[in-house]
Formats: C-alpha cells, structure tokens, sequence
C-alpha cells in the first residue's frame, strides 16, 4: 500500500503519492540514488528504471515514481525491460525538465513487454544515428502517455515500433521533434496491433514511408484523431498502410502538413480500407490554409 515517506518536497513543489493509490511506489533518480538501495521513499530512491521494475509484482498495482532530472542510457537491446504486468512507470515532470533516456545504441531501447504497462512522462532522445525503435511494445493494453521524443544525433529510422502482440495500445499526447534531414522512415510503426488508439499527438519530421506507417501485418480497428503531422519529405504521406489490408477511423480534427506544392492532397493519407471522419485539414504551401481532405464522400446508396 502507499507509503506517507512517498510524499517529497522538489524545487518548491509538493510531489505526492496518492493515498488511495493500490500497490506499492518505487522511486528511482540517477542523481541520488543507487540500486542497492530499497526504493520505498526518495532518500532511498534507485538509480535506474530496470531495478525498480525487478522488485514489482505483477498486477499489485506497483507505481514507479521517475524524478525529473533523472537521466539513463539506453545502451543495449532490452536497457529497460518493463515485463511486470501492470506496471505504471510515471515520469515527474517540472516545466521542460522530465526523465530523460538517452538513445546511445542503435538496438537500444525501453521495451513494454507485459500486459497493461504503463509510461507517462517520459523524454527519449536520439543520441545516435539510425536508432531502430527506442520504444517497443509487444504486450496488450499498454500506454505511453504525455511522452516525448526528441532527434540530437541524426534521426531515428522509427521510434514507437509494435508487434503483433500490442493489440489495444494506447498513444495519448504524444510529441515528436525530429530533424528535418532525411533518414526516418516513421514516428510510428504499428504491426498488427488491433484496436490502438492513437490521440492527442504532434508529429514533426522527415519521413521516408510515412509517420504513422501501418506496416507487416494488418492492424484492425485503428482510431487515429486529434492530432498535427508535418512532414518534411517528398513523399507527403503522413499515414500510410503499407499492408493495403489496416482498418479504422482516421479524423476527426487532424491536420496534416507537406512539403511539395503539388496535387498532394489526397494522398496525405493512403489506405483503401480506413475510413476518414472531417474535419481532417492538409496545407501544402507556406502561406496558405489547409483544405479538406479530397477523399470520396460517402453516398446514401
């Protein structure tokens, strides 16, 4: 159950734990803290993410509490395993500064390995060039929640990657910063993952197939809305499926920006078997508004 030496004062900020929360709270930060130490308050805190995962049970309800000037490499495949069921690992935020794990390999990455794992506020960063996935899901109903990811050296080829295994994944208030020279082929790549939703997001980058990029097996179901996508590469797809089979509802209230002046528009998102709910804008020249998607409208046959 939660423990009252959870509750912590930070640079003038109350931090604390609900008192009602199930389960128990780890704390991790780099700056303090070592992983011989228990983690069950502050001044006790662990140094890195995979150790407060290792002392989780599954489904008890386990919080792992992130400071937010923690700092971790993701230096190797599988630097952070989270494969406790249940798991919530919640990043501290404070303005800018957040968690913050650093790409430093291109196979290293946070996995979200069991069912019902959780991350919310945390800052990923390409610390390398050609990073291939530095979040990977492969167990359902997990979330990534208020995180971010930002490129520092070249670009990651795709960031959030799934398996077949992430059926009902949830990306809610997503931001992706990436660099406006070629190299990344999406933000994210969904591999049969049924019934994701996808909300809430801003996507920037230069992507080769697309930033949201539907691909290998067929994913069912797929709500994308409320979102920006602005894609820096003459492709101009910002959603595509690449497998010609994905279904799901794409719009309300997206908008979607190119980089060519040309008749673009349509092909903003690709798909024969998605259906798109308007408002979904697309601007492709400086200087002027965006214009409704130009699909087929439905008839009442």
């Amino acid at each position: 159950m939660s423990n009252p030496l959870n509750s912590k004062w930070l640079s003038g900020s109350l931090i604390v734990y609900p008192p009602n929360q199930p389960g128990t709270a780890y704390h991790v930060n780099s700056n303090t803290g070592a992983d011989t130490n228990t983690g069950l308050d502050w001044d006790n805190a662990l140094a890195t993410i995979d150790a407060a995962v290792n002392k989780c049970t599954a489904n008890n309800g386990d919080v792992i509490w992130v400071h937010p000037a923690h700092a971790e490499n993701l230096a190797a495949d599988s630097a952070i395993d989270i494969d406790v069921a249940g798991v919530t690992v919640h990043g501290i935020r404070r303005g800018r500064l957040m968690p913050t794990l650093t790409v430093t390999a291109t196979a290293g990455d946070c996995k979200l390995a069991a069912a019902g794992v959780t991350i919310k506020n945390l800052r990923f960063v390409g610390g390398v060039d050609a990073s291939t996935g530095c979040i990977e899901v492969s167990a359902a109903d997990c979330s990534i929640i208020d995180c971010e990811y930002r490129d520092a050296t070249g670009q990651a080829t795709d960031v959030i990657i799934t398996t077949a295994s992430a059926d009902r994944l949830l990306i809610d208030g997503y931001r992706h910063i990436g660099a406006a020279a070629a190299g990344a082929n999406s933000a994210i790549a969904l591999v049969g993952a049924d019934d994701t939703v996808i909300r809430n997001f801003q996507i920037y980058g230069n992507f080769a197939v697309s930033a949201i990029d539907f691909r290998t097996t067929a994913s069912k179901r797929v709500k994308i809305h409320g979102g920006e996508i602005w894609t820096e590469n003459a492709a101009d797809v910002c959603i595509k499926d690449t497998i010609t089979a994905s279904t799901g509802s794409i719009g309300p209230d997206l908008f979607l920006i190119l980089q060519d002046d040309a008749a673009n528009v349509t092909e903003a998102v690709t798909g024969t078997t998605f259906q798109l709910c308007d408002p979904i804008y697309v601007c492709n020249a400086t200087g002027e508004k965006g214009m409704l998607i130009n699909w087929s409208a439905s008839t009442d046959e």
